[in-house]
């Protein structure tokens, strides 16, 4: 998880501590913060004091690095930024392709030195508040200290001279160095990520999604690559220089194909992209004949929360509402963005009892919601006891398509909200009607 944690709205760097935005989380993340950086300076200073001299070998290969790094980081500026603009979770930045295999084969001073000459050019691109930059260099150099710390510990090396087992075991060294590089900043971010939710968040935002994890693991592959060019063949790592720009684009496409089925706001699927996914969870659910249910999510007078604390306000009540339902689902649900105030969530292979709980559980989740903002004036304030009507509707009961589901489950959050709102109303079978009969089409 080698990048950094994206806020929605970068703010400007503050040179003074006392305006940074770290004293404005929680107090359980300032205090993880505080104790992890503590933890980092012992680890640097006991394996600074540990650390070999450089010898010249050393410090070409440093070079070697540090220009293959910067190479790779100003041609593929305006991807960053562009990357780094359009999400609001953590990114990868793909400078594992040098940093690793400088814990493979540099010693301790000179890998923190070149993670610092790669900070200090991404501080251009990265446009986030200091404290949080500095916090994400420490993390990258403490996950890098302590993984080259693992490497070294299993004992000296000569790539020049394996032998077929020699060269088993050495990649599984490698391997395990690759582990604990990532592990590291996975306690890191991932803290940071559990202590912040004011809701249990679940195992995949604190691992990362899969396309994060898989795109890291190629990074950090093609780090050990670059490492073995490195020592084998040195003049070949300007290969990797543009490797890693041809990558970096090809991540930005796939982020581009993805925002267009994201909706920006709020980070779920926009109606487009959940109707796709969910058409096709439809139809494997009618193949298999399994139970399926459709959530419309209504978030009750919401308009008296733009009115009174302004739009910001409303935005950043969409937002975490958008990650409480993301993290009190099952992996294989599916939650996206309707429009406006509401939200839909597509609950896969269950039955009438489960969803009822379900339900339940999401607009009790909302209610308890605090959600810290700003008002009109730009001043701190907390929103809470906030509620929604949700509508369900079943499959097969309330219609034989995706189209009917959305009908039912549409007209049930009407009847919530007629019988007084925050509660959870189930579509009757009279409330489907034929999507080629019906006056208006909900899918897009």
């Amino acid at each position: 998880m080698s990048g950094d944690v994206a806020t929605a709205a970068p703010e400007l760097a503050s040179y003074d501590p006392r305006g940074w935005a770290l004293w404005r989380h929680p107090r359980r993340v300032v205090v993880f913060l505080l104790v992890m950086d503590a933890l980092a300076v012992v680890v640097f200073v006991l394996a600074f004091s540990d650390s070999t001299l450089s010898q010249g070998r050393d410090w070409i290969r440093f070079a070697i690095l540090a220009a293959g790094a910067t190479v790779h980081i100003q041609l593929t500026q305006r991807q960053e930024e562009r990357r780094r603009a359009g999400t609001n979770t953590v990114l990868i930045d793909l400078t594992a392709v040098w940093v690793f295999p400088a814990v493979l084969t540099l010693p301790t001073p000179l890998t923190v030195l070149l993670i610092a000459l790669i900070r200090a050019q991404r501080w251009y691109t990265a446009r986030r508040p200091a404290n949080t930059f500095i916090f994400a260099s420490i993390s990258h150099s403490i996950a890098a200290v302590l993984a080259h710390l693992a490497f070294l510990s299993l004992g000296p090396r000569n790539w020049g001279s394996l032998t077929a087992l020699g060269s088993l075991r050495e990649f599984s060294m490698i391997i395990l160095a690759g582990l604990v590089y990532e592990g590291v900043q996975i306690v890191y971010v991932g803290g940071i990520i559990a202590l912040g939710s004011s809701t249990r968040p679940k195992l995949r935002n604190i691992l990362g999604s899969k396309a994060d994890n898989l795109l890291e693991a190629i990074t950090t592959g093609l780090g050990a690559i670059t490492a073995i060019l490195l020592i084998v063949m040195p003049p070949a790592v300007a290969v990797m220089a543009m490797v890693t720009v041809v990558f970096n684009r090809l991540a930005e496409l796939d982020q581009l194909r993805d925002d267009v089925r994201t909706d920006w706001k709020t980070g779920v699927f926009n109606m487009r992209g959940w109707s796709e996914s969910a058409e096709r969870a439809f139809g494997r659910a009618t193949r298999s004949e399994d139970g399926l249910a459709v959530l419309m999510i209504d978030l009750d007078h919401f308009k008296w929360i733009n009115d009174t604390y302004g739009h910001p306000a409303g935005d950043d009540v969409l937002r975490t509402v958008a990650q409480t339902l993301d993290e009190v689902t099952r992996p294989a649900d599916l939650v996206g963005r309707f429009g406006g105030e509401e939200f839909l969530v597509l609950l896969p292979d269950i039955d009438e009892t489960t969803t009822k709980l379900a339900a339940e559980r999401l607009r009790s989740a909302i209610e308890q919601l605090r959600i810290d903002t700003t008002d009109k004036r730009g001043g701190s304030t907390t929103i809470a006891g906030r509620t929604a009507s949700i509508g369900v509707a079943l499959s097969p009961a309330n219609g034989g398509t995706l189209e009917a589901l959305l009908q039912a489950a549409d007209a049930a959050v009407y009847q919530a909200k007629e019988a007084g709102r925050n509660q959870v109303r189930f579509a009757s079978s009279t409330d489907f009607q034929d999507p080629d009969t019906a006056g208006r089409s909900i899918l897009p």
